[in-house]
């Protein structure tokens, strides 16, 4: 009975060790874990910490749920059910918090593309997050693609001698459904052109307005969806207290 009601909790454990082993594998590629002093040398975000965390996350609450029913400790399910409360609790004040100051959210955001915009070229996984973001969202840094110029190889001073100057990654570039391979020179010169000319090569519009549109235009999916993860994580601390109470239960009938 215990592991089909604590299955999810199977799977959290191998998913959180999957996560935590890939992250683990990309820092060793990128010589991290050789050099842990590098971890701070990115100026930007490493999108590795995304599966060291959330690896880190579901290991803890899959080996606490798991090994707490098998073994019928109430420590480690009290454990898990304290420690989804604190993750739930958190996740309340987020939402409530980036609805009251909507404009400092914002601003944190404008905030953070550019300090990943200037470390673009810094590291791969961050490369490859941000051309994903500009393709999806259709847009070009933050607010304009003018956001560019804090980068060092893509900014418009005349001292900068750079090929890519006053350019955009290719990511920015429309897309010509002809076209079978991607052309990662679409965006040379791209800022020199006039603004009416640029809308034709390159998204002009910036990620933080069009996150905010494709919020506005998924809010039914995307508060389904954060309903939904509340309810479970409400129904795991239930059984995991439902079953801490029979174990009490069976242990004081001793």
């Amino acid at each position: 009975m215990l592991p089909d009601i604590f299955k999810a909790e199977y799977t959290s454990l191998f998913l959180g060790i999957a996560f935590l082993g890939i992250g683990l594998w990309a820092w060793n590629e990128k010589g991290v874990l050789s050099n842990i002093s590098s971890i701070t040398d990115l100026g930007g975000f490493d999108p590795v910490w995304l599966f060291l965390v959330v690896g880190g996350v579901m290991f803890i609450l899959g080996f606490a749920g798991c090994i707490g029913a098998l073994r019928e400790n109430t420590f480690l399910l009290k454990f898990f059910s304290v420690f989804l409360g604190i993750i739930f609790f958190l996740e309340l004040t987020a939402g409530v918090l980036a609805f009251v100051f909507k404009d400092w959210i914002k601003d944190q955001l404008y905030f953070f593309i550019n300090n990943n915009i200037r470390a673009y070229r810094d590291d791969i996984d961050l490369q490859n997050l941000i051309d994903f973001t500009q393709e999806y969202w259709q847009c070009c840094g933050a607010f304009g693609a003018d956001d560019w110029n804090l980068n060092i190889y893509f900014n418009c001073t005349d001292s900068n001698a750079s090929r890519e100057r006053c350019g955009v990654p290719f990511s920015c570039c429309t897309k010509d459904p002809a076209e079978d391979v991607i052309n990662t020179q679409c965006g040379y010169d791209a800022r020199q052109k006039p603004e009416v000319d640029q809308q034709i090569v390159i998204y002009t519009k910036g990620c933080v307005p069009q996150f905010e549109k494709w919020l506005q235009d998924n809010l039914t999916i995307v508060a389904g969806i954060f309903i939904g993860i509340a309810l479970l994580q409400i129904f795991g601390i239930c059984l995991a207290q439902n079953l801490v109470s029979d174990i009490e239960a069976v242990r004081a009938s001793w």
